[in-house]
């Protein structure tokens, strides 16, 4: 049962707690004491620490951390052509916190090229001896973003609009990474776990979406976007219900979802938050077709530093089971450790052990 292929049994979501070092140098550069050159060296040293890291704890692929991000998401997305990133009158509510106050907006044609973030992987991939994985975010989370009013351009009438051209950026997203040697690539997505949420629903349609085509919609951009995918480069998504600063947005199972993502999505995995009450029961696992998908089970929470028993780990795989083969799951932690600068509230050694235990866990459940 050992895979030597991506999503491994022991993967990891992408993100990872800044450290003190590189906080203390942005904030430099935040306030002009050193320039853009200076910070780029000290995200070098960094990311060459978290990635010697991640192959001492014995994973077989490993991130840049998102190192050179604020966001999960809006980094990349203000990077693209047609995209700008503005200020807001708000930011996006967590529980009991907000973000920081920006949006995307469209002032142009969408498409992907120079993006910077090329070269942030060809960083990643020389420097590590295992699998490289670079993780952006999702086509459908770009649309569930905009805010009304946030088209800026003649190109296109409205939100939905956008379709076609998003489908296209990133077809050539992805053969754009493969191009500089990508061989597995992530999609982040939160729009899926907000179509779980009847709140989050009804704030979309508050917002002007129309909230009951989004899932047919974005399954049709999604496919369209993998119809490039190479044949030797693996492709996953992971459905998160927010993550920033140990909080969350959405709640409720994937039964509203599952049968279209996991029977009609065409990635090679999925990585589903199963680490709260939230993400309901293992019972829409049913609708994962039987062959080659993987489904990475999100079992050790990143918003808390308390170690996992590992036999409840194992119990709650076993669980799994009932719904799906063994040899289609794998393990990761639910989320990223820092899907923002900020970062979640815990330590970045209780990080590492999670990450230990993860690996320790694969190896006695799968081999």
């Amino acid at each position: 049962m050992t895979r030597n292929k991506p999503p491994f049994r022991a993967d990891v979501v992408g993100s990872i707690l800044r450290t003190a070092p590189l906080k203390e140098a942005r904030a430099k550069r935040e306030k002009g004491e050193i320039g853009a050159a200076q910070l780029t060296e000290v995200e070098n040293r960094e990311i060459e620490k978290i990635i010697k890291k991640q192959e001492e704890v014995g994973l077989k692929l490993a991130t840049d951390g998102e190192f050179r991000r604020s966001w999960w998401h809006f980094d990349f997305y203000g990077m693209l052509d047609g995209v700008e990133i503005q200020d807001l009158d708000h930011g996006i509510q967590f529980q009991g916190v907000q973000t920081k106050a920006r949006t995307p907006r469209i002032v142009g044609r969408l498409g992907f090229s120079n993006h910077p973030m090329l070269e942030h992987f060809k960083f990643l991939k020389a420097h590590t001896r295992v699998t490289p994985k670079m993780c952006i975010p999702s086509p459908a989370t770009l649309h569930f973003r905009l805010e009304p009013g946030a088209i800026k351009t003649k190109d296109y009438a409205d939100r939905d609009a956008i379709f076609h051209d998003l489908a296209q950026t990133y077809r050539q997203a992805i053969r754009a990474f493969y191009d500089v040697g990508c061989r597995y690539l992530q999609f982040d997505d939160t729009a899926w776990a907000y179509l779980c949420s009847q709140a989050e629903l009804k704030k979309a349609r508050e917002r002007g979406l129309n909230a009951d085509r989004l899932a047919t919609d974005y399954a049709r951009v999604i496919n369209q976007a993998l119809e490039g995918k190479p044949a030797d480069m693996a492709i996953t998504t992971h459905v998160c219900r927010g993550n920033f600063r140990s909080t969350w947005i959405a709640e409720g199972g994937y039964e509203p979802i599952a049968e279209t993502l996991l029977g009609k999505l065409n990635y090679d995995g999925y990585f589903l938050e199963y680490d709260t009450a939230r993400a309901g029961g293992f019972e829409p696992l049913r609708f994962l077709p039987k062959g080659n998908k993987i489904v990475v089970l999100g079992l050790v929470t990143t918003k808390s530093g308390k170690l996992e028993r590992k036999d409840d780990v194992k119990r709650r795989i076993e669980e799994a089971t009932k719904f799906a083969a063994l040899d289609q799951f794998c393990l990761s932690p639910q989320c990223g450790f820092a899907s923002t600068e900020e970062g979640n509230v815990l330590a970045e050694e209780e990080q590492w052990a999670k990450l230990r235990m993860i690996v320790e866990l694969a190896n006695e459940v799968w081999r």
